[in-house]
Formats: structure tokens, sequence, C-alpha cells
């Protein structure tokens, strides 16, 4: 009776991963995370070419970036979620900006305001209003959306919600991906 329960749920088991949307693909990424970042997407170019007015941070272009780990946020003042991560993008910037390139993209947002927001949070973590079109591959569908790059433009890490980004496992990550 035992072993007829065990086959049942082995079954179970096989025929939810198999059959379920998503859940072979969820456990394939837990497990398998090297796989998702072969079949990561780059950015290329054409994409990198976006002209950054310097809010708390010199003019620049994207391309700048290009062959660097770049950190690249966009994100706007009128926007909570937006605003609750910062606290840890700040942290993350403190402790990795010497490894670590930080772009920060203010959209849809006045440039008085970007620098009220910045000045009345003590915020230093270099923040730029683009001032020529986003690639698509970049475009932000939701914000926050944040890109982490490795040196060859490769999408490692796509998050399209607020998250805590002075956690244990973003460090490792990053002190990987700077080897």
């Amino acid at each position: 009776m035992k072993k007829s329960i065990i086959y049942i749920v082995i079954i179970a088991i096989i025929g939810i991963v198999l059959f379920v949307p998503g859940v072979k693909d969820f456990l394939k990424n837990q497990f398998f995370p090297i796989a998702t970042i072969e079949n990561a997407v780059h950015i290329n170019e054409e994409d990198y070419d976006v002209e950054l007015k310097g809010i708390n941070a010199p003019n620049t272009n994207l391309k700048n970036f290009k062959n660097k780990a770049v950190f690249l946020n966009f994100w706007g003042t009128w926007c909570p979620p937006c605003r609750k991560e910062w606290p840890s993008i700040q942290k993350l910037y403190d402790s990795r900006k010497d490894h670590v390139d930080f772009v920060l993209v203010a959209m849809n947002d006045k440039e008085e305001d970007v620098r009220k927001f910045l000045k009345e949070n003590n915020y230093t973590v270099p923040v730029y209003i683009a001032q020529s079109p986003l690639s698509e591959k970049i475009l932000p569908k939701v914000f926050p959306t944040t890109f982490l790059l490795d040196k060859t433009g490769r999408i490692l890490i796509k998050e399209d919600a607020t998250k805590d980004w002075d956690s244990e496992t973003v460090h490792q990550f990053i002190d990987n991906i700077i080897k």
C-alpha cells in the first residue's frame, strides 16, 4: 500500500512538472540558472546610444558604459515603489560603486523634482534624464525597472518591480560578474 502511494505521488509530481505551464521553466531557472544566463538578451551598439543629461553627474552617453558592468535603473520621483527601493540602491552604490557603474534614469520627471528628491534624501547615486529615445530592449514597461548588464552587454538581471538591492545575494552576484 505504501509503495503504491509513493508511486502515485511521484507520477503526480512528474505530471505537474510536465503539464502545468511555467512549472518546468521555474524549476529550470531555480536549479540551472546558467541556462538562463546563456540565453540572455544582449544590448548592442545601437541600444547603448542614448544621450543622458546628468542631474548629479556630468552629461554623458550610455555608450560610454559599454564594456563595463552596469546597474541600469529606470525610475521616477512620482513612483512610490521607485522611491521605496532608493535606500537599498544607495547602499549598494556605496559598497559597489568601484566595481559596477550605476546609471539611474529618471523617466517622465521634471529636472527640478529630481534634484529636490536627491537633495532631500542625500542620495549620491548618478542620476540622468534621457535626451534621446530608448531601445525597445531597455525601454521600461513598468516602474521601477532595473537591468544588471555584464561587460559584454548581456542582461543578467531584469527586475520589473521594487527589490532590496542591498541583499547579500545581490552583492555576491555583482562580485561574481566582475571577475
